[in-house]
């Protein structure tokens, strides 16, 4: 059963990642997918909707108009939340729909970015997930995924790179590589996890001896998640739900954003 406090999704609101920003009483104009899903809603003008902007910005708001190419909101009320504590996915390059897979449930768990490296068995993959057209199907999927989630800020994908680039623009901060034979991720024989933290993913079928020898050098320490040797998304999964549940999540800054005073008023 629903709880009556609920006004999102679990309450049969549906939500929405616009394009741009705004703030309360100006007007969104949502995209096709948008309006299509309205009219598989039955949701027309006067319904609620939820919007969010994947910035931080969360809103509220009536549907105006929906045609077969757009959907208009007006913006009733609209806050921003603080990001949670940064978390930094580098992620193999490997099969498309796992990878989407991952991409989605990144989104769900915040990850704060997402950049897919190319390890050397990655080569052997196909089909795999690269190119201007992949990154679109990411970004699609991480959209829904948030909507569905209900939450204020989308992972910034990067395009794939080869570990020497990825490790040159990885944030600094804590950092560890999912390895099989490392320490626990979490646990008293482990050091405590800090943010920000990065969390470097390797491709089916381990790592290379070289690959790990660039991430240690590179300030990465070994993790393990289990005892088992897991998929890339579900070790990736694991280790980003691990990391969020010790963070918890950061103190939100809901500032209500006013309307925009009319010209000679």
């Amino acid at each position: 059963m629903v709880g009556l406090d609920r006004t999102g999704v679990a309450a049969g609101r549906p939500q929405f990642v616009s394009a741009s920003a705004f703030s309360a009483g100006s007007m969104v104009t949502l995209d096709e997918a948008a309006a299509r899903h309205l009219r598989v809603l039955r949701r027309g003008p006067g319904a609620l909707v939820g919007v969010r902007d994947g910035q931080g910005l969360v809103g509220e708001g009536i549907v105006v108009q929906v045609s077969k190419s757009a959907a208009h909101i007006d913006i009733t009320s609209a806050q921003r939340v603080e990001p949670l504590p940064p978390v930094h996915l580098l992620v193999p390059v490997a099969d498309r729909d796992r990878m989407l897979w991952l991409a989605e449930k990144s989104a769900e768990l915040g990850a704060t970015s997402w950049r897919p490296v190319l390890w050397r068995r990655s080569r052997s993959v196909s089909p795999r997930g690269e190119g201007v057209g992949f990154q679109g199907k990411v970004r699609a999927r991480m959209e829904g995924a948030l909507a569905q989630s209900e939450g204020a800020w989308l992972p910034q994908p990067f395009p794939e790179a080869n570990l020497e680039r990825a490790l040159l623009a990885a944030p600094s901060g804590d950092r560890v590589v999912l390895d099989p034979g490392g320490a626990p991720f979490v646990g008293h024989a482990s050091p405590p996890l800090s943010h920000p933290l990065v969390i470097a993913v390797g491709p089916e079928g381990g790592l290379e001896r070289d690959e790990l020898a660039l991430l240690a050098a590179a300030g990465f320490r070994s993790v393990s998640v289990g005892p088992t040797i897991l998929r890339f998304e579900t070790a990736a999964v694991a280790a980003l739900a691990a990391a969020r549940m010790v963070f918890g999540t950061a103190p939100s800054s809901c500032a209500e954003t006013q309307p925009e005073p009319l010209e000679g008023a």
